[in-house]
């Protein structure tokens, strides 16, 4: 009887496991209507540090009912153009949709259809800041917003960061949620395990001169 009762214990405790949502621990991004850019010409007196797939990583978690996947984008690039401080700065990022990489590869094939990205007719995805401000949920430095285009929708995303900026290099950490359908990616899954709205991104970002 005991061993009956432990065993139905431990298979209730693995069912919530698997259903805990990734997104319920982390800020959830504010989606709106996509800012206005600064020009290029007042980014352009600012310091260059470069953005590359070999300094940096675009990570992510998506979830269905019965579990979670991982992910990132192995092929990218970009730049924080830096003006003496974060709030004065500017950061833009080009991601290669094509890189993208789960930790099964059926779904990698998968995410690159129709169904999700469609790499084929969305090759790009992008991010450029519009606002730097100080102060963060959850402890972070600052708030950043910008513009993110993804699966041809472009929205304004607000979400906190930590940002540390040196003589050599700027770094960004940053851990938030965003709601795929806002990109038009709206593919339920089986009817038996649905998928998640809300996608977790985390972006570790080391920008060098």
């Amino acid at each position: 009887m005991r061993k009956g009762i432990a065993i139905t214990i431990f298979l209730g405790l693995m069912f919530l496991i698997a259903c805990h949502d990734p997104a319920a621990d982390t800020s959830k991004a504010t989606t709106g209507e996509a800012a206005k850019v600064a020009s290029p010409a007042a980014a352009a007196q600012g310091q260059k540090y470069r953005i590359t797939a070999q300094n940096s990583k675009i990570e992510f978690t998506a979830s269905q009912v019965t579990g979670k996947h991982n992910g990132s984008f192995g092929d990218f690039s970009g730049q924080v153009d830096y003006a003496g401080s974060p709030e004065n700065s500017r950061v833009n990022i080009t991601i290669k949709t094509d890189s993208i990489s789960a930790d099964d590869p059926k779904l990698t094939n998968h995410l690159k259809t129709p169904d999700f990205f469609d790499v084929a007719k969305f090759p790009e995805a992008t991010f450029v800041s519009t606002a730097i401000k100080p102060g963060g949920a959850n402890g972070a430095t600052h708030t950043i917003t910008g513009n993110l285009t993804m699966h041809g929708v472009t929205k304004s995303i607000t979400f906190p960061a930590t940002i540390n900026v040196t003589p050599d290099a700027a770094t960004v950490e940053s851990n938030f949620s965003i709601n795929r359908k806002d990109f038009g990616i709206t593919y339920a899954g089986p009817a038996d395990n649905l998928i998640r709205d809300d996608v977790v991104l985390a972006l570790h970002v080391r920008a060098t001169k």
